[in-house]
């Protein structure tokens, strides 16, 4: 599905959650709040009327869903939305600043279609649970976009300082897997630089843009990674010991 497309579906999903919660919607109001014209809002109310959703048009108003329509709700158990719950209070804690917001947009919207009791415990619930977040971790706002460049296979050119050298230098890789440790996210991608595969700390990319182009997609599966990793890395540590004169060369 093109990037656009996916974008215009999450745009109806909201429209339809916002219409749920509250009575009446202007098209200024959904203009300003997903960034597109007006003319652009038009064109979702008639997608939504025409796939089924009774809209109703107050002129000079705006928009309200038919008394008595309701998405059906998502039936969550209570220990399942307590489960969300505990699991938004630790992605707060994440340091990406845009993957914590795609989830608590995401959580909103969950709690949105909940059981009236059951949207009242899991709210009480979520006042009465807190983490320690350690104040000396560095922040990123890339996550998101990785993980959608990372689906739609498209290149993505960082500036990214080594650690080593404290330089910093103009990349462009292709995305391959993410993992995070206990202190930092970190993106697996091709370095076309370096012509292999590098791993590359969240935060410490300074600049990142998703460019147009895409890549094919790589054959190697992330455990079949890791097994490369490690091979090269006794490759190395029995290079060392050679060296070193610890080991006898063949």
């Amino acid at each position: 599905m093109e990037q656009n497309e996916t974008k215009r579906l999450s745009r109806l999903t909201a429209i339809l959650t916002l219409l749920q919660t509250k009575s009446l919607l202007t098209s200024t109001e959904l203009s300003k709040k997903f960034g597109v014209s007006i003319r652009t809002i038009y064109r979702d109310i008639r997608a939504l009327e025409s796939s089924g959703v009774p809209i109703l048009t107050e002129e000079g108003k705006g928009y309200s869903l038919m008394e008595g329509y309701k998405v059906p709700p998502v039936m969550f158990t209570e220990a399942e939305a307590n489960a969300l719950i505990t699991a938004e209070k630790l992605v707060l804690r994440n340091k990406d600043e845009s993957f914590v917001k795609s989830y608590s947009d995401a959580i909103n919207k969950i709690k949105s279609v909940l059981r009236f009791n059951t949207q009242s415990k899991v709210n009480f619930l979520s006042s009465r649970i807190s983490f320690w977040r350690d104040p000396n971790q560095e922040s990123t706002n890339y996550l998101t976009t990785i993980q959608t460049a990372l689906t739609d296979y498209r290149l993505v050119k960082i500036v990214y300082t080594t650690p080593a050298k404290n330089e910093k230098t103009e990349r462009l890789i292709e995305p391959f897997a993410l993992y995070n440790t206990k202190e930092n996210w970190v993106l697996i991608a091709w370095c076309r630089l370096r012509n292999s595969f590098r791993e590359f700390r969240l935060d410490r990319i300074s600049h990142l843009v998703t460019q147009n182009e895409t890549f094919t997609p790589h054959t190697l599966s992330l455990s079949e990674y890791y097994v490369q990793q490690m091979a090269e890395h006794e490759k190395y540590l029995a290079s060392e010991n050679r060296a070193n004169g610890l080991i006898n060369n063949p």
